[in-house]
């Protein structure tokens, strides 16, 4: 059997290797990684995935129409993120997945910010997965064009309940003509 890799060896060196990156991007000065007029990236996944992860796990009640057709379009799935919705004025933080457990948590994910059913942009460089480094929590709307994120950080050795820390992430939305664009301002460790 040389040269064959067992699968499940495949998807533990996957998420071994994701989560080691997911969360790298908290530790680093901040850089922009969302542009002004950019479009949802794309998740990767194709079709016959995304749609069987939606009839099984999409959540027709996530976001708003133009925010969910638009994360639909890029092959993401909807979700609420932390079974909630977050919209205040015209700012929406939708959840949006490529993998989900037997339960319909997410397994893969990012979230993504619509101004006026707008993309702004991502909360993460890279996509996320549970109780890994990098994982989002808590998603507070601000204000008019505020908006911050806590992200798990996990150290070795920490329990999947418990990461040691946390970071809070602030955003300021900007907008220019171009379009919104979500821009990450601050990183503060909160715990």
């Amino acid at each position: 059997m040389r040269g064959v890799i067992p699968v499940g060896l495949v998807l533990l060196t996957t998420a071994a290797t994701l989560s080691a990156q997911t969360g790298a991007w908290l530790g680093q000065p901040m850089t922009a990684w969302n542009t002004p007029a950019a479009a949802v990236p794309a998740s990767g996944i194709g079709a016959s995935s995304q749609a069987a992860l939606e009839r099984r796990c999409g959540s027709a009640s996530a976001g708003t129409a133009v925010a969910s057709d638009a994360l639909r379009r890029a092959r993401w799935v909807t979700f609420r993120h932390l079974d909630q919705s977050f919209e205040k004025g015209d700012v929406e933080v939708i959840g949006g997945m490529t993998g989900a457990t037997p339960g319909c948590d997410p397994t893969l994910f990012n979230l993504f910010v619509f101004v006026g059913g707008r993309f702004a942009g991502t909360v993460s460089p890279t996509a996320m997965m549970p109780s890994r480094d990098g994982a989002a929590g808590a998603v507070r709307i601000t204000g008019v064009d505020t908006l911050t994120v806590e992200f798990a950080r996990y150290m070795p050795g920490d329990a999947e309940c418990c990461p040691s820390s946390r970071m809070r992430v602030s955003y300021r939305i900007e907008k220019t003509g171009a379009g919104p664009t979500l821009v990450a301002t601050d990183t503060r460790q909160v715990r």
